[in-house]
């Protein structure tokens, strides 16, 4: 059957687009790689079934061994398919003149090896597509099947899948991806120092938290119990590290060792299994499951060659593998050689590590701090970090248990539903409630401050404006609006509700998938509706995040069983959604990159306004005109732009101060000097000071024809003058105390 052209072409379209690098292992070659029976109560039994099919030469080499209860005469059927096509199909008897097999010809009793080559017609492999020897992951599967010559009875079928040497599980993407998250973080730092700790300062997105969180998407969107193309499956492989999954022989093996000691079973569940058991996903093994060969052993392509009845040595080693049907979150954590009992174990002890590498990192800091401090001084800056290191260390362990509590919940859900280790199970549960009960009373708290301060002053905006609040609550609100502070709780809600079901639906493909699809659309239209974010990026990129959140989702939909879409469909799916994730990671990878040259290139914006507010303030004084409200008499401009700290516009002594306001000069007897030499007291200081206090009291004739001949002087005469007290004597006005 020929490969349906249009299915070629968009195949071949769409790996144009793809962005990630690709492992190279082989050129036009298509070869077998482990095998699995596919038949009941054989006479033959196969212990070795190597296939190899060379473009160039048009040739197809086989390496089969195996054992037969009884010397028969057989006929061979090689079946090749590709995405659920079949591409290649050959009979032929091994006692025939053109494909004659002596091993095979005919099968002996007791045990055989055969090896030969078949030469493929122009005819055939011209049915097979150029795709399937580039296109990464191919979802092949190659089929042997031995037949009784005399009655046709099948007498043994062998499958295997086929490769073509190119995968996107290639360390070098993990990398590319790891060195994102690495330059996010990076960024949020370096942001978080220009900010200088202003409040009110949001981060520009993509922040680390929003790099992290889509990679775990992607992780997440290949744990679904669906029959996941090749392609895709590889692919989400490469973000396993933003959960934890971290794959660590020597931390496996002593988790194998404490689930052994707390009731754990490591018969099929455990790094030694994993090392010699050969993974068959849904999609190549549902027919397999449904005969019940669970149990059936696999080999892995050796250089075996037995002759027949074992007279020749052997010329090298098989390793027997068994058959592992493998599905959902135990599929995606064993392809990583994690056994599926050891995933929250192993999540748990990554997180451990983190904890530790970050506490050391501070207090290290903290001792070189301190011993600066002894041999010199370090700058002003650092003298905050000096006296809340503890702070510092509690505020970066509450957002990191922020980050991972999504995927936290996925794993200690599913700890309780799969784990076999009662004190697993019970750290899953101390954890999750420890976490749970972290981010609840940070919510409680935030939002009854926010509850006061609108009570008080009509609004939150306290949570943004006031420096030690932003300091200590702003990690869960500080890139959103002043009226939209409280997004951040459906966010967690979001988390914790998608990776429930997640691990609760582990093994229902349909249930899962649709519980993602209303949990990603519910988050998009709050986005959408709201627009929380401070700045027009952060709208921006999370929109379209969420929005690729909810494709993926949709394509996945094709991955269900129970839809039953073809193979070759699935296919393409998985490849439009490799290129589309891959897409937005290097979107987000570019943006990382133009946030880090303006963060290098541009000024502080918060000096910036500083110092053009200082500026504004002088222009105005230098302005100011004798109408002015501004220019008070009782201040002098020069003397206050001059100083550093300003002070109160009226000054607290007036009359005494250096260069400010000068009254009118006193007159001698007025001020008690005499000759410029002034009176301290005697009779005369004394007897002026008595009659001018008694004055206080009432109004004489005198003064009343005092105050008239006053009012009748010229405006030049009516100058501003003291009361008429002799300030030579001690007192409040001049000189002296009581």
């Amino acid at each position: 059957m020929r490969f349906h052209s249009t299915y070629s072409n968009m195949l071949a379209t769409s790996l144009l687009l793809a962005s990630l690098p690709i492992g190279v292992l082989g050129g036009d070659i298509l070869k077998t790689n482990g095998f699995s029976m596919c038949s009941d109560n054989s006479d033959i039994t196969v212990q070795q079934l190597n296939i190899e099919f060379n473009r160039a030469t048009k040739k197809i080499d086989f390496d089969v061994a195996g054992t037969s209860a009884k010397s028969q005469n057989v006929t061979a059927t090689m079946i090749v398919t590709a995405y659920g096509k079949q591409v290649y199909t050959k009979e032929f008897n091994p006692c025939d003149t053109n494909n004659f097999v002596a091993q095979l010809c005919p099968v002996p009793a007791g045990s055989f090896s055969a090896q030969g080559s078949q030469d493929i017609p122009d005819s055939y492999v011209s049915q097979i597509p150029s795709i399937a020897f580039s296109v990464p992951d191919l979802d092949g599967q190659a089929t042997l099947q031995l037949k009784s010559l005399d009655d046709g009875q099948t007498l043994a079928c062998i499958t295997s899948t086929v490769n073509n040497g190119k995968s996107f599980d290639v360390p070098a993407v993990t990398y590319v991806a790891a060195g994102i998250a690495g330059a996010a973080l990076l960024l949020s730092g370096l942001s978080a120092l220009g900010a200088g700790g202003h409040a009110g300062t949001a981060t520009s997105s993509p922040t680390f938290g929003e790099v992290i969180g889509w990679f775990q998407t992607m992780a997440a969107n290949g744990m679904l119990s669906v029959q996941y193309p090749g392609i895709y499956r590889s692919f989400t492989r490469n973000f396993a590290f933003s959960g934890g999954l971290i794959y660590w022989e020597g931390m496996q093996t002593s988790i194998d060792n404490f689930r052994k000691s707390t009731g754990g079973n490591l018969t099929d569940d455990s790094v030694a299994y994993l090392k010699n058991a050969t993974l068959i996903y849904d999609n190549s093994a549902a027919n397999i499951t449904k005969r019940g060969l669970d149990s059936f052993m696999l080999f892995a392509r050796d250089t075996l060659s037995t002759n027949v009845n074992s007279t020749a040595a052997n010329n090298g080693t098989a390793d027997n593998k068994v058959m592992h049907v493998v599905h959902g979150i135990q599929g995606y954590v064993e392809q990583l050689s994690i056994p599926q009992a050891n995933t929250f174990m192993t999540v748990l002890l990554i997180f451990a590590i983190v904890i530790a590498a970050i506490t050391v990192g501070i207090l290290l800091f903290k001792v070189i701090l301190e011993t600066w401090a002894l041999f010199g001084s370090f700058p002003k800056s650092l003298t905050s970090f000096r006296k809340r290191y503890w702070w510092l260390l509690a505020k970066t362990i509450t957002n990191l248990i922020l980050l991972l509590y999504g995927v936290w919940t996925l794993y200690c859900v599913y700890q309780f539903t799969n784990g076999d280790s009662w004190a697993a199970k019970l750290l899953a549960g101390i954890t999750l409630a420890m976490f749970t009960a972290i981010l609840a009373f940070f919510t409680w708290k935030i939002w009854q401050i926010a509850h006061k301060f609108k009570k008080m002053e009509g609004d939150s905006t306290a949570l943004y404006d006031r420096k030690e609040i932003w300091r200590k609550y702003s990690l869960f609100y500080e890139n959103y609006k002043k009226s939209y502070w409280w997004i951040f709780v459906p966010s967690i809600v979001y988390m914790f509700a998608k990776n429930c079901v997640i691990a609760g639906g582990d093994g229902h493909g349909l249930a899962q998938t649709i519980g993602q699809l209303i949990i990603e659309s519910l988050m998009f239209v709050l986005l959408v509706w709201s627009r929380p974010y401070s700045l027009k990026s952060g709208n921006w990129i999370n929109i379209i995040i969420q929005i690729v959140r909810v494709l993926s989702v949709v394509c996945i939909l094709v991955f269900v069983e129970e839809l039953g879409v073809a193979q070759s469909t699935k296919t393409i799916t998985g490849l439009i959604l490799v290129v589309m994730q891959s897409v937005l990671t290097a979107v987000l990878a570019i943006l990382i990159a133009v946030n880090a040259i303006i963060i290098c290139c541009r000024d502080n914006p918060h000096r910036k306004k500083r110092k053009e507010a200082e500026k504004n303030l002088n222009r105005d004084l230098d302005t100011l005109t004798p109408l002015d409200a501004r220019n008070s008499l009782l201040m002098d401009p020069t003397e206050y732009k001059r100083t550093s700290v300003r002070g109160p516009m009226v000054s607290a002594a007036p009359l005494g101060t250096r260069g400010g306001y000068d009254p009118v000069p006193l007159s001698e007897q007025q001020t008690g000097y005499v000759g410029g030499a002034r009176r301290f007291g005697g009779a005369e200081g004394q007897e002026h000071l008595l009659s001018d206090a008694a004055s206080f009291g009432g109004r004489s004739a005198s003064h009343e024809r005092s105050f008239s001949h006053e009012r009748t002087e010229s405006p030049a005469g009516r100058a501003p003058r003291l009361p008429d007290v002799d300030l030579g004597a001690p007192g409040p006005y001049r000189g002296g105390g009581y």
